[in-house]
C-alpha cells in the first residue's frame, strides 16, 4: 500500500508549478504505462517540466519530503523504465524540446532532454548533417541516452554511447552536474558522461545533451534481398561484416514479421527471411558496397534484389521495417509484447538464431524474429494475453532461454532497450557479483535515499 504524498510537498508543488502539476488519474495512468508487458503503476503525481530549473525544484522538493521521482519522456520503453512501483512524481520532460545551439562547424548540437530524434534532424535541415540514432520510435534523446538506445543505423554509426558528448544532469540532491564537453576526446578524470548514458535515470535526470552530427551522405541506395531461410540470410550478414564492407544498416525480418508488415503498411513484400541493407558514401562507393554484398547473397542464396534509389523510396521501405513492432502487434488484437533484444558476438549470430528458432517451435504462441543483425543484436516478439497464464509462462520461458544463451555465448541480456524492471534479474548474470556491487556503491553515493527511479535495473 502506498503512502499518499505529504501535503506540504503538494503544496509546494501546487505553488511551484501551478497547472503543470497534477494528481489526475488520467494523466497518471498515461505516466504509469509504457509499452512493455508490465500492468501499469502510477506514479501519485506528475509535473510537466519546461526547463532545468524545474527539474532542480522539484529533485529538491522530493529529496526534502523523502519521495520517490520517475524521469518520464515519450513512454516508448519496453522495459517498464518509467512505471512508478513505488509510487511518487513521475517528471514529464517531453516539453523541454528546445535545440540550444548546433555548431555545423564542429559536428555537433546541444538540446535539451525533450528533443525526439525527428525533431532534431528536422532542425538540421539545410545544414548538410543528420543524427544518425534510430530506435524506431521517435523518442526523446533523453531517453534514448538514458536507456543508452540505438537502432538500425548502429552498425555503421554507433549507439547512443558512442554518441553523448556531454550532459547537464541533476543529482539526487538538486546539485547541477555538467560531464563532458565538445571536445572529441578527454584524458580528464573518471567518464562520467558514459556513466550517466545508460544509468536509466536511476544516478541522476538528464537535462541537456550535446551530441554528434554526421554528414548526410553523397549518395544513398537501399536494397532488400529474400532467402530461402534464416540460416542463409545470417551467414550473409556474417560474411559482410567480417569483409569489411561498410554498410549501415543490415535488418533481418523473418517471414512472419514479413507476413505482419505487408498487412500492417498494406505492403507486397515477399513473406520469406529477408534482409534490408543501406549503402552510404560516395556513389561509386555505395555501386561497390551493394556490387560486393549482392555477389555475397547470390553465392548463399539470396534472390530478387530490389533498389530503392530515391528518397520517398527509401522511407517508405524503412517505415515499413519500423512499423515491424507494431505491425506484429496486430497478428493478435489486444495482445502485448514480451520483449527480447539479446545480442551475441557476430560469429556466434547464427548459431544463436537457430537454437532460438528451435525454442520456438516448442511453444504455442506466436513469436516474429527481427533484428539489427549487423552489429549481432536480435528481438523476438512474442505476443502474449497478459491475463492468460500459461502464454505468459511460454514467455518468460522462452525470454529466458534466448537471454542464458546470449550470456553463455559473451553476449547481452538487452542490446539496447535497457534493463529497467524487467531483466534485473539477468545483471549478475551477465557482469558477476563484484561488478554488480560496484553498480550498487555507485547508486549509494549518488542518491542514497534511492528516490531516483527507484526499483529500475539492480535486482
Amino acid at each position: 500500500m502506498l503512502h499518499a504524498l505529504p501535503d506540504a510537498l503538494c503544496q509546494c508543488l501546487a505553488k511551484r508549478f501551478g497547472k503543470r502539476f497534477s494528481q489526475g488519474e488520467s494523466i497518471r495512468l498515461q505516466h504509469g504505462r509504457d509499452e512493455s508487458v508490465h500492468p501499469p503503476q502510477m506514479p501519485q503525481g506528475v509535473v510537466l517540466a519546461e526547463s532545468l530549473e524545474d527539474i532542480v525544484a522539484v529533485v529538491r522538493l522530493c529529496a526534502e519530503h523523502g519521495v520517490p521521482l520517475i524521469p518520464y519522456g515519450v513512454g516508448s520503453s519496453v522495459e517498464g523504465h518509467v512505471l512508478a512501483p513505488q509510487g511518487g512524481i513521475s517528471l514529464d520532460l517531453s516539453g523541454m524540446n528546445r535545440v540550444l545551439a548546433i555548431h555545423a562547424e564542429d559536428g555537433d548540437a546541444t538540446v535539451q532532454a525533450g528533443v525526439t530524434r525527428k525533431q532534431l534532424n528536422e532542425a538540421l535541415k539545410g545544414s548538410g548533417l543528420f543524427f544518425p540514432i534510430d530506435p524506431g520510435a521517435d523518442a526523446t534523446l533523453g531517453g534514448m541516452a538514458a536507456t543508452r538506445a540505438s537502432g538500425t543505423n548502429a552498425v555503421r554509426y554507433g549507439t547512443m554511447k558512442d554518441n553523448v558528448l556531454a550532459t547537464t544532469a541533476v543529482l539526487a540532491d538538486g546539485r547541477v552536474l555538467k560531464t563532458g564537453g565538445r571536445a572529441r576526446k578527454s584524458s580528464a578524470g573518471y567518464d562520467l558522461t558514459r556513466l550517466l548514458v545508460g544509468s536509466e535515470g536511476t544516478l541522476g535526470i538528464m537535462a541537456e545533451l550535446t551530441v554528434k552530427l554526421y554528414p548526410i551522405p553523397e549518395a544513398i541506395s537501399a536494397a532488400v534481398c529474400t532467402f530461402p531461410d534464416i540460416e542463409s540470410a545470417v551467414q550473409t550478414v556474417i560474411q559482410t561484416i567480417q569483409l569489411g564492407v561498410p554498410v549501415a544498416r543490415i535488418e533481418l525480418l523473418d517471414a512472419l514479421s514479413l507476413k505482419a508488415i505487408n498487412l500492417f503498411s498494406k505492403t507486397t513484400l515477399t513473406e520469406a527471411p529477408t534482409l534490408f541493407f543501406e549503402f552510404h558514401g560516395s556513389p561509386a562507393g555505395v555501386e561497390e558496397q551493394a556490387e560486393t554484398v549482392q555477389a555475397i547473397a547470390g553465392e548463399l542464396g539470396g534472390a530478387n534484389f530490389a533498389w530503392a534509389t530515391r528518397p520517398e523510396d527509401r522511407t517508405r521501405l524503412w517505415q515499413a521495417r519500423h512499423d515491424a513492432y507494431f505491425a506484429c502487434l496486430q497478428l493478435k488484437p489486444g495482445c502485448r509484447s514480451f520483449p527480447t533484444d539479446v545480442c551475441v558476438p557476430i560469429s556466434r549470430l547464427a548459431e544463436c538464431i537457430a537454437a532460438t528458432y528451435e525454442d520456438i517451435a516448442r511453444v504455442s504462441i506466436p513469436i516474429a524474429l527481427f533484428g539489427h543483425v549487423g552489429d549481432g543484436n536480435f528481438h523476438l516478439v512474442v505476443l502474449v494475453d497478459p491475463d492468460n497464464a500459461r502464454e505468459m509462462d511460454e514467455a518468460a520461458w522462452i525470454s529466458s532461454r534466448v537471454v542464458e544463451r546470449a550470456i553463455a555465448m559473451e553476449g547481452t541480456c538487452t542490446g539496447e532497450h535497457g534493463i529497467g524492471l524487467g531483466k534485473r534479474k539477468y545483471l549478475v548474470a551477465e557482469h558477476g557479483d563484484v561488478a554488480v556491487d560496484v553498480m550498487r556503491a555507485l547508486k549509494q553515493a549518488l542518491d542514497p535515499a534511492n528516490l531516483l527511479n527507484p526499483g529500475k535495473i539492480l535486482p
